[in-house]
């Protein structure tokens, strides 16, 4: 394993609001199906078991709210932060600042924020508009969550507004993260993201792109932390973990498959589209390095691929990524109870970490 870094890691886990959730993919579980009682239980457990944040993805045809289900988890949790995802353009700035600043007060300072820079439902801006729209949003979310007036005329907002009285529990806006891999994302990453947040891909491209967007956000007078976004199928040995790998995808239909990654919104994205090529880079069981397993974005969309292996495996091949640049991972696994206990268990005690402080 690689020498420990300076900074202990962020270990965040995946709360499924987006009906992703399964015993084999592509087999429809009701006991998995997201609700709010099953969604919550997934974060109750990663709080109990010391991750430091949980994800809340967000997306319009597959998924409950995440404003309103974070909104009703909040006092139940002790220490976890919650990563909400809101997507930009489908609620107004200012509304959106008051709710996530009411929204920080709920979790005493927990809040931290994904912006996603998506199609809106029954929308289909070019990249340049909507990565645009974007940036515009979260200037505006920083500006009135830092207690700052905003004064902008943009392409999307006109708004001249000082900050409502709510302000967060720190006075300042909470981190925001924010993914994508095109020139446009990229960019937008570079001028407004406190964590860049990457899916699956080579270590060779990993050190790549963090290169590009260190780079960039040095042009703008910033620096960017930087999160990884990836499965993981831990087991005790990697035999086993490499038999649960293919029980995941036993019964999955490959024009099943095909639906399940053509439902969300960002299935033509430059993103989902690296996924893709890396299943197709990845040798005839699906690995594309020694624990990198392509084959779970058979069955899904985004993040398309999983560290495979036994716990030592699993923690080491962490280690290298954090070697990189990465201190932030969000991690998930099918069912994404069982593997939280199981990852909590195995790799938790083997990596340099601590739960946050506030």
């Amino acid at each position: 394993m690689t020498a420990p870094q300076a900074v202990p890691p962020e270990i965040s886990w995946f709360g499924a609001l987006c009906d992703d959730d399964y015993e084999v993919l592509g087999v429809p579980d009701q006991r998995l199906v997201s609700s709010v009682e099953h969604c919550e239980a997934i974060v109750s457990e990663a709080d109990r078991l010391g991750f430091d944040n949980v994800l809340l993805p967000s997306g319009y045809a597959l998924g409950i709210d995440t404003v309103a289900f974070a909104a009703a988890v909040a006092r139940t949790t002790k220490q976890i932060r919650l990563l909400v995802a809101v997507r930009a353009g489908e609620v107004w700035p200012p509304q959106l600042a008051r709710q996530l600043a009411t929204l920080d007060h709920l979790l005493g300072g927990r809040l931290t924020i994904n912006v996603i820079s998506s199609d809106l439902p029954g929308e289909s801006l070019d990249p340049g508009p909507r990565y645009q729209r974007t940036i515009e949003t979260v200037e505006i979310i920083r500006d009135l969550l830092d207690g700052r007036s905003t004064d902008r005329s943009g392409d999307f907002y006109d708004l001249h507004l000082d900050p409502p009285r709510v302000a967060t529990v720190s006075g300042g806006c909470p981190p925001i993260y924010v993914g994508g891999l095109s020139e446009h994302a990229r960019e937008m990453a570079a001028r407004v993201a406190d964590v860049y947040l990457m899916w699956p891909d080579t270590e060779e491209r990993v050190a790549a792109v963090v290169a590009d967007l260190r780079a960039r956000a040095a042009s703008h007078g910033r620096t960017l932390r930087f999160g990884y976004r990836v499965h993981v199928v831990v087991r005790e040995t990697e035999g086993q973990a490499r038999d649960a790998a293919r029980h995941l995808v036993s019964a999955l239909d490959p024009d099943e498959g095909k639906a399940i990654r053509s439902r969300s919104l960002d299935a033509t994205s430059t993103g989902v589209a690296r996924q893709a090529e890396l299943r197709d880079l990845a040798d005839a069981d699906g690995y594309l390095e020694s624990v990198l397993w392509t084959g779970i974005g058979r069955a899904r969309s985004g993040c398309g691929a999983a560290i495979v292996g036994d716990p030592s495996q699993v923690a080491t091949k962490l280690e290298r990524y954090r070697a990189l640049g990465m201190d932030a991972f969000i991690l998930s696994g099918y069912p994404h109870l069982d593997e939280c206990r199981r990852f909590a268990q195995l790799v938790l005690p083997l990596l340099e970490h601590a739960p946050l402080s506030i």
